[in-house]
């Protein structure tokens, strides 16, 4: 059976990524390698993390192709909280099968998700 660690984030401006995922988490990163342009953050049991990449340029060409989410039982609260820091709105807050849901996307134009629990 496979486990699923970390998502990596590719990047030419690591440094806004950082300072996004910082507000977005609500702390400053548990890993940082500036010289070599490294965030990270431990997130729930998984780890989430921002490295500058020569060759990932402008915003992402299809980013809802592969989305991250968070988990949260403040979906719309979260939703307004990260909406003013920066995060741009793809779809607003909506419920589907009793679970609600929003998409923004990063400064890289990164799609992510808000979801409230499975079952609650």
């Amino acid at each position: 059976m496979l486990n699923l660690t970390s998502v990596m984030i590719g990047t030419k401006q690591p440094t806004a990524l950082a300072v996004f995922y910082e507000k977005v988490l609500g702390k400053p990163a548990d890993m940082v390698d500036r010289d070599n342009g490294f965030w990270g953050w431990q997130v729930g049991s998984a780890f989430l993390s921002v490295l500058e990449h020569s060759a990932m340029g402008g915003n992402a060409k299809e980013p809802g192709r592969v989305m991250f989410n968070f988990e949260t039982t403040q979906v719309k609260e979260e939703f307004e909280r990260i909406k003013a820091i920066g995060g741009v709105v793809i779809k607003e807050p909506y419920e589907m099968g009793g679970a609600w849901i929003a998409t923004l996307a990063d400064p890289d134009g990164n799609y992510f998700q808000l979801l409230s629990p499975m079952g609650q």
